[in-house]
């Protein structure tokens, strides 16, 4: 396993967060900014788990498929299910062009950031736990 690898995969995911998070705060945000990058966070963290246990993965941004891969690897990645935060699997590409998906809401938009959140605090207790030195 490559520590640096996984870190790197956690900083991409942690720059996502901060843009949508920073992008919230705007007078007038980019919602649909924000919901691509909360997905693009989730992704990040869940393939930074997969890197960690050297598990190949295709490249996909279906969150469904991502964690259902990890949950192989820890059951309890079906809390991740429970939280919903597959759902942020439709802001990944659809959402990006116009007449594609209807644009969200700024309620909606929040619920991403807090559903990027959980999933950033779930992974990285999981690479904690098994090993990994995020100092």
């Amino acid at each position: 396993m490559n520590d640096d690898s996984v870190r790197n995969w956690i900083a991409k995911a942690d720059g996502d967060l901060k843009i949508g998070k920073d992008e919230l705060k705007a007078e007038k945000p980019v919602i649909e900014a924000i919901c691509f990058h909360m997905q693009q966070c989730a992704e990040k963290y869940l393939k930074s788990f997969l890197v960690f246990h050297h598990q190949e993965f295709r490249k996909t941004h279906d969150l469904s498929e991502l964690i259902e891969q990890c949950q192989g690897l820890d059951p309890d990645f079906e809390k991740l299910t429970s939280l919903n935060a597959d759902r942020l699997t439709e802001y990944a590409v659809n959402l990006r062009y116009p007449g594609e998906l209807t644009s969200p809401s700024l309620q909606e938009a929040q619920a991403a950031v807090q559903i990027a959140e959980q999933v950033k605090e779930f992974v990285l207790a999981k690479l904690k736990a098994a090993g990994l030195n995020l100092s």
